[in-house]
């Protein structure tokens, strides 16, 4: 009897030890598993582009081949690739910033316009880049919440601009146009057109609405001011 009671009495620390060692690891897993894969990656992204532009450097102007000559060591400066790169890009922005710049663009932008599949590709990826580094664009301005895919239901967009054009003349009213991200990968999602009144915005930042839709709902932002109306600001015009 007094063997039962003392294991009986053993049992739930045993228990308590052991979650609290599951609690700790989960713990652990939640502090490092994101910086090893944020590591993970730009130590891959770093790489490719040193395994890219670096064999493209000519010999003598690489400070590896010094390193190796003077040093006797077969070692390869990480990142090296990476500073070319930013270095040559800089170079070329600030050339096609002048008159002789531009004019080459314009030639370069007139000889593809002669080239069918490539001119659509070119304008397109052009019309992204502009969209997504240019200041005064409006992409992903505002956080929203439209009923989709059936009126009571609703989901995350983000305003990219006001509906404009034919569609607006064949929609007629006040529409917005927005992107709706799928989980847990937003880089593909649906293109919608909303009439304003429809949506909600959203008091979140656009960074904090983007880790909700990532985490499926599992991260989930801090507390944000509401609107007077109570349904949050009204789209930015």
């Amino acid at each position: 009897m007094n063997d039962s009671s003392h294991d009986d009495e053993e049992h739930p620390s045993r228990s308590g030890v052991f979650s609290k060692l599951r609690a700790y690891f989960f713990a652990g897993v939640l502090v490092t598993a994101p910086i090893a894969i944020t590591i993970a990656l730009a130590v891959w992204i770093v790489s490719y582009v040193d395994d890219t532009i670096v064999p493209l450097i000519p010999a003598r102007y690489n400070p590896d081949t010094y390193i190796q000559q003077y040093l006797g060591i077969d070692f390869g400066l990480p990142g090296l690739g990476v500073v070319v790169l930013v270095t040559v890009i800089t170079m070329i922005g600030a050339f096609t910033a002048g008159l002789v710049g531009r004019w080459v663009v314009r030639m370069g932008e007139h000889l593809l316009d002669r080239m069918p599949i490539i001119r659509s590709l070119y304008k397109l990826t052009k019309q992204i880049f502009q969209t997504v580094l240019q200041n005064q664009s409006d992409a992903f301005r505002q956080a929203v919440l439209v009923e989709y895919p059936r009126k009571g239901i609703w989901a995350i967009a983000f305003v990219t601009a006001n509906t404009q054009g034919e569609l607006k003349a064949k929609l007629g009213g006040e529409h917005v146009n927005v992107f709706l991200p799928t989980t847990p990968n937003p880089t593909s999602g649906f293109l919608l057109f909303v009439p304003k009144e429809d949506i909600r915005v959203l008091d979140m930042p656009v960074e904090d609405a983007v880790k909700l839709v990532i985490s499926a709902g599992i991260v989930h932002p801090g507390d944000h001011l509401v609107g007077e109306n109570g349904n949050g600001k009204s789209p930015q015009s």
